[in-house]
């Protein structure tokens, strides 16, 4: 389920075969492959589709006269790709038109992830879709909400997928990070600012936010915990430090500000994490140096590492972003 992309698709050829998957209890081979070309339910997309459009805004079908019957055109084959991970199948939850929430007609929709610790286990995260005309039943405490931020002049239909939203400042420690503005805000073409994005893990960060925040990381932890450099070298994640007693492990905490004074203050275990025996990491990525330049696309990728125990509500009526910690279960 992404949030970062809007195409819904999954493997449809006789050929395919499931590898370690996991259909509790049920035999994989007696699954049957959905194979289109036998299905009552599915048809080819002419080029004239609407639908057709919504991958190729500007395609011409060839053999089609305006006053033309008979067309049969089809519309054209594309690749897409992903910034990260090569899933199975993906159900795209961002804004496009060809997107699952916009194809049934969403109001809102949410989440509430699970932690990463039950990855191996029989557990399983809820996923809650508000029809128009629904009533919604949240229950569990004050929701904090922030403004999504439209983009409204790019030439990159990808960015205008994403769930832009208008990060003000981040604290470490209650430390204001002195990030500069137009890497926390994106301009009308989408370059710069935060977006949220459930198919990405480890939050992503420009390298010039993520120097700011990992050295007042190293700063503050560094008076009471040594540096992990092997597992930094070995993970490519930064800072690691040595701990001696996960119990009293003690570390600063880590807090988003949002336009509309919405506050999230993530739990430790969704930017800290045991990459080895008493060693911890902070699970945020960056691009090891970059340009040092905004753009292009966002430059902080809210991922879904960071959104463990964490109710997450997409309002798309009323073009928010709700959210508040709460234990997933």
């Amino acid at each position: 389920m992404d949030t970062g992309s809007s195409l819904v698709w999954f493997p449809c050829t006789q050929s395919y075969a499931c590898s370690s998957c996991n259909f509790e209890g049920v035999d994989p081979t007696n699954v049957t492959t959905f194979v289109p070309e036998l299905s009552s339910s599915t048809k080819i997309v002419g080029c004239r589709n609407r639908k057709c459009r919504w991958l190729f805004p500007n395609v011409e079908c060839r053999d089609c006269g305006k006053n033309s019957i008979g067309c049969d055109d089809f519309c054209p084959s594309f690749t897409i790709n992903y910034g990260s991970g090569a899933p199975a199948g993906i159900a795209g939850f961002g804004r496009g038109p060809e997107s699952l929430p916009s194809q049934m007609m969403l109001k809102r929709f949410s989440y509430c992830l699970v932690s990463h610790q039950f990855d191996d286990a029989p557990v399983a995260s809820d996923l809650v879709l508000v029809s128009r005309g629904g009533a919604a039943n949240v229950t569990g405490g004050r929701i904090n909400y922030t403004p999504f931020h439209k983009i409204t002049n790019t030439s990159n239909p990808a960015f205008k997928e994403y769930y832009y939203v208008s990060l003000r400042k981040i604290t470490v420690g209650g430390v204001d990070i002195m990030a500069p503005y137009e890497f926390l805000v994106p301009d009308s073409a989408g370059n710069g600012g935060t977006i949220v994005d459930s198919g990405t893990t480890f939050t992503f960060m420009e390298n010039p936010v993520f120097e700011l925040v990992a050295r007042e990381f190293e700063k503050q932890v560094g008076k009471n915990y040594s540096r992990a450099t092997e597992v930094e070298d070995m993970s490519g994640l930064r800072p690691c430090f040595n701990v001696s007693d996960e119990n009293s492990l003690s570390l600063p905490q880590l807090s988003f500000h949002f336009k509309g004074g919405a506050k999230l203050a993530l739990p430790l275990g969704d930017y800290f994490s045991f990459m080895a025996d008493s060693v911890v990491c902070m699970t945020v990525n960056t691009n090891n140096g970059g340009g040092g330049g905004v753009g292009p696309g966002p430059a902080i990728i809210f991922g879904n590492y960071q959104q463990q125990n964490i109710y997450m509500e997409y309002d798309l009526e009323n073009e928010r972003l709700g959210f508040r910690k709460q234990f997933c279960r």
